[in-house]
């Protein structure tokens, strides 16, 4: 179900993110040959117009060709050239490229406030501590072959009460819970409610879960649920989509940084489509309005990966798009189609290293 789940959420923010560049090419009358979702082989398509429509079997990506994105003696010079992307002008081709950036955006706000609408589970210790409700802890997530995990904890679980011999607490805070696990002698008695049920599990903690002290993996957060109505929840949605990208830039810009300055770890802070995968699953347990947070939050990471100037991304081709308007003549098109080419296999290549460390990491 968590593979089902992943793969659909994939192939909403490709459409999304897609439909920008297909919209922006459409309202400049710019030639569109195809609309797909997924890479090939195909499953199936069909035919509106000029423009080809395709459903994929392979669903990590997809695209929009647009006649003339990649540079050929037909679409700078051919019978259609008027209606090609690179025949447009400057200012027409840069909004074509930044449009799905906008749209992953766009989606991100309205999925964030919708979040809000219906209420989203937030960590009280952010600016809405004052307007969150039925206040407790969570677990955030449970490490792979933890004693946590093998108890049965799931993410998502709220604590509703702890007990080791003597110590006992109803409705404790994190500090409590992580004191009164790592000094326990006796086993662990958690009771937990998980959607509307509730439960208890026993479980010990061990050294070596977790360095220094011992554990029982998992990792915590207090949590309320933050409401608002209909319009305060799409001006919270901004605000919060604003923060949050400026957030995941920040980020990305250490990550590129620390590439070029070969920081050791690097790419254990990153996640690949199976380490993805597995925090929907865990976002799933948690609630609708957390999964939907969560989607918003892969939509603006993707959102500010496009905007990287590198050669294949949404942002490389606008800086070769400005470097022509700068120069005033166009790259010649085998130069740009070799590096958006190279470009393209390097993203590959990082694809599958962060894929294996995911492998990795679960077989661990």
């Amino acid at each position: 179900m968590t593979i089902i789940l992943f793969l659909a959420i994939l192939a909403v923010l490709v459409f999304v993110h897609e439909l920008g560049h297909f919209v922006a090419a459409k309202a400049f009358g710019i030639r569109v040959d195809e609309f797909a979702i997924g890479f090939p082989p195909k499953i199936f398509g069909w035919q509106k117009g000029e423009t080809k429509y395709s459903l994929n079997l392979i669903p990590f990506g997809g695209y929009v060709k647009i006649f003339g994105e990649n540079p050929d003696e037909e679409s700078m010079n051919g019978a259609d050239s008027a209606r090609s992307f690179v025949n447009a002008k400057k200012w027409k081709q840069a909004v074509v490229l930044l449009a799905g950036i906008f749209m992953n955006l766009v989606f991100a706000w309205i999925l964030i406030s919708i979040s809000f609408n219906i209420g989203l589970t937030s960590s009280i210790t952010d600016e809405y501590r004052n307007e969150a409700k039925n206040v407790s802890v969570m677990i955030l997530s449970v490490q792979e072959k933890s004693p946590a995990e093998k108890a049965g904890i799931k993410s998502g679980d709220h604590i509703l009460s702890i007990k080791s011999g003597d110590v006992f607490q109803v409705s404790p805070n994190v500090e409590f819970i992580q004191k009164t696990i790592a000094e326990s002698k006796d086993k662990i008695i958690i009771e937990y409610k998980r959607n509307s049920a509730t439960g208890t599990v026993e479980v010990v903690s061990q050294n070596g879960v977790v360095e220094g002290k011992k554990a029982i993996g998992i990792s915590m957060g207090m949590v309320g649920t933050v409401e608002f109505g209909f319009f305060r929840s799409f001006y919270e949605g901004a605000k919060l989509m604003f923060i949050e990208t400026k957030s995941i830039t920040i980020g990305l810009y250490s990550f590129i940084t620390g590439i070029f300055m070969a920081e050791e770890g690097l790419f254990s802070q990153v996640a690949g489509p199976i380490g993805i995968a597995n925090m929907v699953g865990e976002a799933r347990n948690v609630g609708l309005s957390y999964l939907l947070g969560f989607v918003a939050m892969i939509s603006i990471n993707l959102a500010m990966l496009n905007l990287v100037p590198f050669p294949a991304l949404d942002g490389g081709r606008v800086l070769f798009v400005a470097i022509e308007a700068i120069i005033r003549r166009r790259i010649k098109p085998i130069i740009a189609n070799w590096v958006n080419g190279i470009g393209f296999l390097l993203l590959i290549v990082l694809m599958i290293v962060v894929t294996f460390k995911d492998v990795l990491r679960l077989i661990k």
